[in-house]
């Protein structure tokens, strides 16, 4: 087997694995990603309301994506990409949908997901390129990226109280 038959089937196999994958497009920080590994490719959907954003990529734009390992999380292959966009309806649209939608978890509208992603949303295909890239010997970490959904509040000055009611003290 050459190397790059090598290098092909841990990217597949590491990809299908992983829950997450994360994308680094150029000009655009990395973000975790749900996908699903389609023929060949990394399949995201997202730009959409609901859906998950996918900034930088642009069809034809070059991406780096980085596969956790799902039990231990850690960094276990980058590979770079390349974004294709598929065109609402086609065949090929059609066929990676049917597999993104198995994945979607908490759709709120999990039967007519599908003609919301045509109208609304992208579809990419992420096609593996080239070599792979070494792994860092750095952590790579950084703070998290700015997002309104935060959890964040002062804790209600009866919560200790309710957290201990219907306790017994000893």
């Amino acid at each position: 087997m050459t190397r790059a038959t090598l290098d092909r089937a841990l990217v597949e196999e590491a990809t299908k694995k992983s829950g997450l994958i994360w994308v680094a497009a150029s000009g655009a920080p990395s973000r975790a990603l749900w996908h699903v590994w389609h023929e060949g490719a990394a399949c995201v959907v997202g730009d959409g309301p609901g859906e998950q954003p996918l900034p930088g990529l642009a069809d034809g734009a070059a991406a780096e994506v980085t596969v956790r390992s799902k039990d231990k999380g850690g960094r276990l292959v980058t590979w770079s990409a390349r974004a294709v966009e598929l065109a609402p309806e086609s065949e090929a649209w059609q066929a990676a949908v049917a597999e993104l939608k198995g994945k979607r978890l908490n759709a709120p509208d999990a039967e007519t997901m599908p003609d919301r992603w045509a109208r609304e949303c992208r579809v990419l295909r992420l096609e593996p390129t080239g070599p792979l890239t070494p792994l860092p010997d750095d952590s790579q970490s950084h703070p998290p990226l700015p997002t309104p959904a935060t959890t964040r509040h002062p804790v209600p000055a009866a919560l200790p109280r309710l957290l201990t009611k219907g306790r017994k003290r000893k």
